[in-house]
């Protein structure tokens, strides 16, 4: 297994538009996601990158939606994987397409894991390497192009990861069964997508996981020193039994 960091500079996405059928990804994306937003509640929501920043979040509750990306078109500008954000103070974070085209994807988790409240949600996308999309990679200077550029983890080495950190994965998708090359749009496979759906389903090129920080609460233990003593009163009307050596004192003393 590849370790996550990586010094290599790849060509990053700045748009949905810069990926083949970047639309329908994008459209796809929103489908499977969207009804997970009516369950993030709170005052804060991030949408990290560029590419999250044009997702459509609209059904979500949450009104003050700030997006963070290092963009002049972003509302808060800065490094995904350096969140300018105190600790416990976003409710929700959605980080899409991100992971496959950063130096280090494990450090941006861990910043997404400090920034949120206990019990908020993250929703991430990517591309999964065992599938059509993956397999696309072994063409010849496909890794020069997106989305090839980038380094695809599996979706269980990307929920490894979220489970070290203390979240808990509470749903998980995968759609578009296609290498994604450029060609005919992918909407007229509808037929291919509901088989592969149906029957090869982890081979599908994009998967979608919604997890939840848990904070395990701490019990307190009350020290052994301040333990009380354990306290057995003596039963009422038992006398203590004579012993031999008793016995022998009151036959000498009636003998005197």
């Amino acid at each position: 297994m590849k370790p996550a960091l990586s010094l290599q500079n790849t060509i990053q996405p700045h748009s949905w538009y810069d990926f083949p059928h970047g639309e329908y990804l994008k459209q796809e994306i929103e489908q499977i996601f969207t009804p997970w937003l009516n369950r993030i509640f709170g005052y804060h929501l991030l949408k990290i990158g560029e590419l999250s920043a044009e997702l459509d979040t609209s059904e979500c509750v949450i009104k003050h939606q700030v997006n963070v990306a290092n963009s002049s078109k972003a509302g808060v500008r800065a490094h995904i994987d350096e969140l300018p954000f105190s600790e416990q103070t976003v409710d929700g974070c959605i980080l899409s397409h991100g992971l496959e085209y950063l130096t280090d994807p494990h450090h941006c988790l861990r910043e997404v894991h400090r920034v949120l409240m206990p019990g908020g949600y993250l929703v991430l996308s990517g591309f999964n390497p065992f599938s059509f999309c993956g397999l696309a990679r072994i063409l010849p200077f496909a890794k020069q192009k997106l989305p090839w550029s980038g380094r695809f983890f599996t979706p269980a080495r990307v929920k490894d990861w979220l489970h070290l950190l203390g979240f808990e994965v509470v749903f998980e998708e995968r759609a578009i069964y296609s290498s994604l090359a450029r060609g005919k749009r992918l909407s007229r496979f509808a037929a291919w997508q509901s088989f592969c759906q149906h029957y090869l389903k982890p081979t599908g090129s994009v998967y979608v996981i919604v997890a939840r920080k848990r904070v395990a609460p701490l019990t307190p233990i009350k020290p052994k020193w301040h333990a009380r003593p354990q306290f057995n009163p003596a039963v009422r009307g038992v006398g203590l039994r004579s012993t031999p050596r008793n016995a022998s004192i009151s036959s000498k003393r009636e003998s005197n």
